[in-house]
């Protein structure tokens, strides 16, 4: 599967298709039970050829991941790993070195502050993203961004960062766009944006005004619906 790439601020480059490891499987708080058909699956993604794995602390997945990774025998700078850091981010050194020893790899490819709600002040902002950098120039982190961040959270982050945010993964789809706007914004100062359940039109909400269009635009282009919404 030939997947294009984007590249970061830093030089690094990001597949813009990613397998995600949370969502359907995500985990209570506290469940510490080992599921093997996501590990399969994982492999099974790889195999075909989607090297992107994203990942999360939040998720519960972490442990899955490095079995699959593991088992799937793929040599890991094929790879490009995403995590983010949720419930630690009291202590992101320590939280890496969990989720690394999890994962059973030495760096992520892109590691980030999952949400913004941690934050009570811009300082508790700047606090974190400190951490952040000294998370990349430690080299467990090739590229380092936030995930769910609002405009205000990146200006507050921004102010006093050596190393810039490379991405803000956010919600982003027909039906929450955002504003054209923000996206902009977030470009003009070289993050770049990921996005996730971008095929919510398909599957999160198939009965709204996009159903008889996007069913319309597959069959024009004999493909589905999904490959519409991710192209």
């Amino acid at each position: 599967m030939d997947i294009p790439l984007l590249q970061l601020r830093d030089g690094n480059k990001i597949s813009l298709l990613a397998f995600g490891t949370g969502t359907a499987w995500f985990k209570d708080v506290g469940d510490t039970s080992f599921n093997r058909s996501l590990v399969d699956l994982i492999k099974a993604a790889i195999a075909k050829g989607l090297y992107h794995l994203d990942c999360a602390e939040m998720y519960g997945t972490e442990e899955e991941v490095g079995i699959a990774i593991k088992e799937a025998g793929v040599p890991r700078e094929k790879l490009f790993v995403t995590n983010k850091v949720a419930q630690s981010i009291g202590n992101i050194a320590n939280a890496i070195d969990q989720s690394l020893k999890k994962l059973q790899t030495d760096y992520f490819d892109l590691y980030l502050i999952h949400i913004p709600f941690f934050a009570k002040s811009e300082a508790d902002f700047q606090g974190a993203w400190r951490a952040m950098q000294e998370v990349k120039r430690s080299g467990k982190a090739r590229s380092i961004g936030v995930s769910n961040y609002l405009r205000p959270h990146v200006e507050a982050t921004l102010k006093g960062a050596i190393i810039p945010p490379a991405l803000n993964q956010i919600e982003f789809h027909p039906y929450l766009q955002r504003g054209n706007d923000y996206v902009a914004w977030l470009r003009e100062n070289d993050i770049q944006v990921g996005s996730f359940k971008g095929l919510t039109p398909a599957f999160r909400a198939p009965d709204g005004p996009l159903r008889q269009p996007l069913a319309r635009i597959a069959k024009a282009h004999d493909t589905t619906e999904a490959v519409i919404l991710i192209s």
